[in-house]
């Protein structure tokens, strides 16, 4: 499987030495392990006159919602312009910053996650270009969680925002360039858009079935099987509870000072969730939420990750957690992503259903039903779009 990057390095005449900028991180490397923008420069594509770089900066130090600024990058001496600084406004490239170029290309390993904010930041760079006539050139990479499952619902009036301004759903079984093309059609269709595919990707393909090194492409996304349970599980950071941040397993790990472990195993595994199960477990965060205390919970250990509905599990879990402590339990109260008049969890989901059912202690299947028929409609517009062969969409 050859990545876009390798492609555009073996024939870099698409830039075609015209003065351009790149939107990349630490993980975006050829096989080998190469930064893409010192391979690039050393494949002839031209000028290269600024970086830009997405959440956690150029070389991913940063944590969650860490402001960065803007620096010189060590590796090719040219500036690097931060898209994720102390405001929304920092969100999306200046006009001034793009004055004299004439290409943007943009490789961000993704992990197919909708509030993953690297697609949020590509959207902003299409925005900023499409009116100066600034062509955008993706290097597509595989959807590292695979490319046929799809699981959440679709953005709701009054909900959007930085984790949540894309039209598709939560786990959208999209890659980056697909995505591009998906906006490109809805948004800016005065984009001049090149997408530079993968070779010999097929949609039901992890990414550890493509051979290409894993370089976690954000402080708290260090495996794979990280990536898989992400969907669901960052849905804990619109809650008290720590979501295992300042630890080895981030997301792995959920608990609070005052959570019976052996009840949350217990209540969870009698769900029978499939692909997935839980372990009693005691951990202490060394930063972020209960910081150098002993938090009691669970830990999740993935079974069958094709059966995996990490969305789903999310739910339940804030669910079963809201009901054996409602006293103890509350939702974020602090700004998130720049939003601080909409609850957290409704950006998360796109909507504010999931929380008015955690809230009502209602069931949670006509939600999951309802983000069911989303998703079938949404895959029903996609006719066009895709890139990649697979089986049908499960």
């Amino acid at each position: 499987m050859t990545p876009g990057l390798v492609r555009l390095i073996d024939d870099p005449s698409l830039v075609g030495g015209r003065p351009w900028a790149l939107l990349a991180n630490q993980a975006a490397v050829t096989p080998e392990l190469e930064p893409a923008r010192t391979a690039l420069l050393a494949a002839g594509a031209g000028p290269l006159r600024l970086l830009l770089a997405p959440e956690h900066g150029l070389e991913g130090v940063a944590q969650d919602m860490e402001a960065v600024g803007d620096q010189r990058d060590p590796l090719t001496g040219v500036r690097v312009r931060s898209l994720y600084g102390s405001s929304a406004a920092s969100l999306e490239p200046r006009a001034e910053d793009l004055e004299g170029l004439e290409v943007v290309v943009i490789d961000l390993p993704d992990i197919g996650t909708r509030h993953y904010t690297f697609a949020a930041t590509m959207d902003a760079a299409m925005r900023a270009c499409e009116p100066l006539g600034i062509e955008v050139l993706v290097l597509d990479r595989p959807n590292p969680i695979g490319g046929i499952s799809r699981e959440g619902g679709l953005v709701h009036q009054g909900c959007a925002s930085f984790v949540s301004g894309l039209p598709v759903p939560v786990r959208h079984g999209l890659t980056l360039g697909e995505i591009a093309l998906l906006l490109q059609q809805r948004r800016y269709p005065g984009l001049e858009l090149t997408v530079v595919a993968c070779s010999d990707w097929q949609r039901q393909q992890w990414w550890d079935a493509t051979g290409l090194p894993w370089v976690p492409p954000s402080p708290n996304m260090p495996t794979l099987e990280t990536a898989a349970i992400y969907p669901g599980m960052c849905l804990i950071e619109a809650t008290n509870l720590s979501e295992g941040r300042g630890t080895t397993r981030p997301f792995h790990l959920v608990g609070a000072p005052w959570v019976d472990p052996g009840v949350l195993a217990e209540r969870m595994n009698a769900l029978g969730l499939p692909g997935i199960t839980f372990r009693r477990a005691w951990f202490r965060p060394m930063f972020g939420k209960h910081g150098d205390e002993v938090c009691r919970g669970v830990e999740l250990h993935v079974r069958d990750r094709d059966a995996l509905r990490p969305l789903a599990i999310g739910l339940h879990l804030l669910k079963v957690v809201a009901d054996l402590y409602p006293e103890q339990f509350t939702w974020r109260a602090e700004a998130y992503e720049f939003v601080d008049d909409v609850p957290a969890l409704d950006l998360l989901t796109g909507s504010a259903e999931a929380r008015r059912c955690i809230e009502g202690g209602h069931g949670l299947g006509r939600l999951l039903s309802a983000w069911e028929t989303e998703v079938a409609e949404f895959s029903r517009t996609l006719e066009g779009i895709q890139l990649y062969p697979g089986p049908e969409q499960a």
